[in-house]
């Protein structure tokens, strides 16, 4: 039995609607024109901060320029957590926890020697180092005595 050949002029139904000449992908242009305005107003705030700053009259410094600055800081050895004792040339974090150790057993330290007699570990040589680092140590009391004193008028 031979079967009817197909109608060449005809095509499946669409069931899907038309495709679009972009890829799903792009952006509308709508999409594109807001992206665009961003763009160009990012761009703008760019230029009037750089003008702001003095770019237009070399106001601003080149980084390579710039001397070195340095961090001037002193620590309180008898409030100072081991953390900050840490950051102390010559004292480590085990040092550091040693001193708050002594410091909470043996109560706050006197003076610098008091300090290099007390902990294990810091010798005259730690001690000269970390001293430029470290509060004047004096006669401050503690608040156990500021309360008894403001007590006892």
């Amino acid at each position: 039995m031979i079967e009817p050949a197909a109608n060449a002029n005809t095509s499946p139904p669409h069931d899907s609607p038309p495709r679009s000449r972009l890829p799903y992908w792009l952006l509308r242009r709508t999409d594109q024109a807001t992206v665009a305005v961003l763009v160009l107003l990012a761009l703008g705030s760019m230029v009037a901060w750089w003008i702001y700053r003095g770019g237009l009259v070399g106001g601003i410094i080149e980084l390579e320029q710039v001397p070195p600055q340095t961090a001037h800081f002193q620590v309180d050895i008898n409030s100072a957590d081991w953390p900050e004792l840490a950051q102390l040339p010559g004292i480590g974090p085990v040092l550091a926890r040693r001193i708050v150790e002594e410091r909470n057993n043996g109560g706050p330290f006197v003076d610098y020697d008091d300090l290099a007699r007390r902990v294990s570990g810091i010798g005259p040589k730690t001690l000269a180092q970390i001293r430029p680092y470290l509060r004047p140590l004096g006669a401050q009391p503690n608040s156990a005595d500021r309360s008894q004193a403001e007590a006892n008028p």
